[in-house]
Formats: structure tokens, sequence, C-alpha cells
């Protein structure tokens, strides 16, 4: 038997115009939000590990009280159960403070074995957190997996590089963050749905998990955003008429740009 904590976070739709909020500058977590995509392949991940082997699933986020949305959604899936760290004074942690936060929080479960997580989510794009989490946890990691199996106390799988294609292994407890081509998630069924309602979600505090609000936010994060501005509109192109010289045209249009 396997006991699996998936790591889900809520995100602004990759497919709307996203906005920093006014003043802190921090995203404005309002605009149409789900779960992150990569989130729902790394659920489905551990249902089939789960399906293979066993075990129980937990969904672990951290965010305010909307992201209960995003884990309803993890449950209406499969997992089991879930565990939501809900906590004013995470506003505008960075992923440092994000990854310690989730890692105290594991340190609350009971048998955990295996973490999954995404390689990156769509709304900070770090694509560190799981390592980091590794680290604070003392705990091997394999990351950006293509595939993954689990047989015992073992996992396999393959990471995609621009190098190539390696097989990576390593056995449990351990953490492993998965990319887009690890599966094409099950879309959840109405018994599914209406199950999730059921299910238990368990809302934490930091002072629940053992972290200070001083250790944490905005004010005491090691990065900061100081100011923003809007993308300029997109402007025509120029055309260069081919009278003989058109390649010179061109040349120098690069050269003047210094893209060459």
């Amino acid at each position: 038997m396997t006991n699996i904590v998936v790591l889900i976070k809520q995100v602004p739709d990759s497919g709307s115009e996203r906005k920093l909020n006014d003043g802190d500058f921090t995203l404005d977590r309002e605009i149409d939000p789900v779960i992150d995509e990569i989130n729902e392949k790394a659920v489905e991940a551990a249902l089939q590990i789960q399906e293979a082997n066993g075990g129980e699933v937990t969904v672990l986020s951290a965010g305010p009280d909307k992201a209960t949305e995003a884990i309803r959604k993890a449950l209406s899936m499969g997992a089991d159960k879930a565990i939501h760290i809900q906590d004013d004074a995470l506003h505008g942690s960075d992923a440092v403070q994000t990854a310690y936060t989730l890692a105290r929080a594991l340190g609350t479960v009971e048998g955990v074995e295996l973490v999954i997580a995404g390689n990156q989510a769509t709304d900070g794009g770090v694509g560190a957190v799981p390592a980091m989490i590794a680290e604070f946890l003392e705990l091997p990691h394999l990351t950006a997996l293509r595939s993954l199996t689990v047989d015992g106390e073992n996992l396999k799988g393959e990471r995609e590089t621009d190098e190539g294609i390696f097989s990576v292994e390593g056995s449990l407890p351990a953490i492993v963050s998965v990319n887009e081509k690890i599966n094409e998630p099950r879309f959840p069924s109405f018994k599914g749905i209406m199950a999730a309602k059921k299910k238990e979600i368990a809302v934490v505090s930091l002072a629940d998990i053992g972290v200070e609000a001083g250790e944490v936010g905005l004010a005491n994060a090691a990065t900061s955003v100081s100011s923003v501005s809007p993308k300029p509109a997109k402007q025509a192109g120029e055309r260069v008429t081919d009278e003989g010289d058109g390649g010179t045209k061109i040349a120098e249009f690069l050269v003047a740009q210094k893209i060459v």
C-alpha cells in the first residue's frame, strides 16, 4: 500500500487576462480561479498508483477559502481526503515560504510515503517548490517526470530534457513532480462529484502546523514586486518591398532592432 499526498493549487484560468492587485502587486486570484491543469495530472498519477498498489490519496493545498473549489475538484476525481492550509498571514508568500509551509504541513500527515506535485504552476512558473520541499524534509526527489511507476518501495520514471530522455529511480519515501506528458486526467463522474461533497477537508492554520506568522507573508518574503506597467499595445509590423534590395533592408532592420 502506498499513501500519497498530492499538492494542488488554485490559479487564475490560463485563458483569462491576468492582473496584479493595486497596492501590493500580488496576483489577483479572483479572476476565473480553477485548479491548475498540471495538478489534475498529478492527481491522476496518484490515483493510478493507488489503483495498482492500494493506499490512500490525500490532497494538500494552501490558499484562501475559495481554494476549496479546487480541492473539491480533486476529491471528485477520486482523492480520499484533503488538507487546506488557510491563513491570512500566508498572503504574498514567496516560493521558499510556500515550500516551507507545505513541508511543515506534510510533517503532520501520518504515514505519507509519496508526494506528487506538478512541475510548474501556471501562475508563477518558478518550478522549484517540489525540490525545495524535498530539501526541507531531507527526502529524495525526482522532478519533471513524463512517466512514473511504483513497485513496492521503489519508484522509476522518465525525465525529458533538451539533452534527451533520462531514466531515473529512487526509493520511498520520496517527492516527485510530473510534467504535462504524464497522463490525461480523468473527468469526474456524477457519482464522484456527489461523493466529494461528503469527503473530509481538514482546514488548518499556520499555528496548527507549527509555522510562525513572521516566517511567511509578503512583509517577510525574500522577493517582491515594486512596480508594474501594462505591456504595450501590439503594433503593426513593417512591410519591406523587395526591389532587388530586400535582403539588405531586412538585414538593416534586424541590426537596428539589435536582433543581429
